[in-house]
C-alpha cells in the first residue's frame, strides 16, 4: 500500500536517523525532506523580502510540499518517508490534513522524549545548550503535545532501530532483517549525520 510515514519530534530527537534507518529496510521507499524547500525560498528571495527567521512561515513553503508530496504519492508507488518538525497545528493542517483529505494515507508520529534525553543527543552530534536546536525544544514539546500531532511514541529508552521497529509495526509494515555489523551500523549513522549538517 502506498502511504506516507511522516516522522515528527524536536531537533535532535532522531528524526532523520530513524527515516534513513526505515529506508535502509523498507524495499521500494523513498525520504522526501521538506527543509530542502525552505533553502530554496531562503536563497531565491531578495534581502528585502525575507521578512520571516522560519521559513515555515511561508505559506509558499506548506504549498510547495503539500504539491511535491501529492505528486510523489500519485507517481511513485512505494512508501515515503518524511523526518521534519512541525510544530504548528495550523501548518500540519495544512499540508498534511490536506494530503489526508485527498485520500492519501499519512501515518504520523512524533518522536518524544525529555528535554534533558534530547539535550544529551544534541551533545552526541556536537550541539551544546546554547545552540539553536537546543533553544527550541521547549517550543517543540508543547507544541507537539497538542493531540493533533498523535501518534506520541516515548523514546526515551528506545534506540533508532527500536524506533523504526515501532513505527513499522504501527503502520503495518514490514521491515527486512538487518544483516548489518556493529561497525557497519556505526559508519551508516556517521554518514547520514554528516550528510545532514546544516551550515
Amino acid at each position: 500500500m502506498v502511504m506516507i510515514l511522516w516522522i515528527n519530534g524536536s531537533f535532535g530527537s532522531g528524526k532523520t536517523q530513524t527515516a534513513h534507518e526505515l529506508h535502509r529496510r523498507l524495499p521500494d521507499s523513498y525520504v522526501f525532506d521538506p527543509e530542502h524547500a525552505g533553502y530554496y525560498i531562503r536563497k531565491n528571495l531578495p534581502k528585502e523580502a525575507m521578512l520571516q527567521n522560519d521559513f515555515q512561515n511561508y505559506p509558499m513553503w506548506r504549498e510547495i510540499n503539500y504539491t511535491m508530496l501529492a505528486y510523489i504519492h500519485r507517481e511513485y508507488q512505494g512508501t515515503i518517508i518524511v523526518p521534519m518538525t512541525v510544530v504548528n497545528p495550523v501548518y500540519f493542517e495544512e499540508i498534511v490534513g490536506t494530503l489526508r483529505n485527498d485520500g492519501v494515507v499519512v501515518h504520523h508520529f512524533a518522536l518524544c522524549a525529555s528535554k534533558e534525553t534530547i539535550l544529551k543527543r544534541l551533545r552526541s552530534r556536537g550541539e551544546g545548550p546554547q545552540s539553536w536546536a537546543a533553544q527550541q525544544i521547549d517550543r517543540c514539546l508543547d507544541g507537539l503535545s497538542n493531540e493533533v500531532f498523535r501518534h506520541h511514541l516515548d523514546t526515551e529508552n528506545l534506540s533508532v532501530e527500536d524506533n523504526a521497529a515501532a513505527i513499522a509495526s504501527l503502520a503495518g509494515v514490514q521491515l527486512q532483517p538487518d544483516t548489518r555489523g556493529r561497525m557497519r551500523k556505526a559508519y551508516d549513522r556517521v554518514k547520514t549525520q554528516l550528510r545532514h549538517i546544516r551550515f
